[in-house]
């Protein structure tokens, strides 16, 4: 089976990518939903991320992602201590679900990561791809998509490595500055160059 890493940086349009693929027909696992399912309700992810952090649940026991994300967002320090909590979880579910895929015969898998390349899941993969936005395209769609301040948005994108450095190590770009056309054009031509790759 070949493993496609798909990544890019907050705000520039993976989830965007990731749908035209999964459109396209791929199998994609998605980095975040496994960081959810291993702090759902019930489980020892969610249970050590309390005990780290103490007040992060909303009045229904689940997590409040926007209150812990105001914490780490902020210190380098909890957001490596939240990482530590949550990466080995989202690992090991991620082999579990490539490894289901295989056994079912799918020849390709898109794992779709904000860190991939941080994490250095990049040296699992058969090849990369960036979705990259000029910076200054970046900042001004996290602050319109989050309503949030310029300083907020550059906190959370300086807590990822700078998209330029992810396309100088991408195997594979797709330029998503264009038109919403422009990049599903890329995005087809790329995805039928990989499944020919995955014979």
């Amino acid at each position: 089976m070949r493993i496609y890493g798909l990544t890019g940086g907050i705000a520039s349009g993976k989830s965007t990518v990731s749908g035209m693929l999964r459109g396209l027909g791929a199998h994609v696992i998605d980095a975040d939903v496994l960081a959810r399912e291993v702090v759902a309700p019930g489980t020892p992810g969610l249970q050590e991320v309390v005990e780290r952090f103490g007040d992060v649940l909303s009045p229904d026991g689940t997590l409040d992602r926007k209150r812990l994300g105001a914490r780490v967002f902020a210190s380098e320090g909890e957001r490596r201590a939240l990482e530590a909590i949550l990466h080995p979880r989202i690992q090991a579910r991620f082999l579990e679900k490539t490894w289901a895929l295989g056994e079912e015969g799918i020849p390709a898998v898109i794992y779709d990561a904000a860190l991939l390349f941080e994490r250095g899941l990049d040296a699992a993969m058969s090849a990369t791809i960036v979705v990259w936005v000029p910076a200054a395209t970046q900042l001004q769609r996290l602050m319109s998509r989050d309503g949030i301040t310029r300083e907020e948005a550059e906190a959370r994108i300086a807590s990822q490595a700078p998209l330029d450095d992810k396309r100088e190590k991408a195997t594979h770009v797709i330029d998503n500055s264009g038109s919403r056309e422009e990049t599903r054009a890329q995005v087809e031509a790329l995805w039928a160059r990989l499944v020919e790759e995955a014979g």
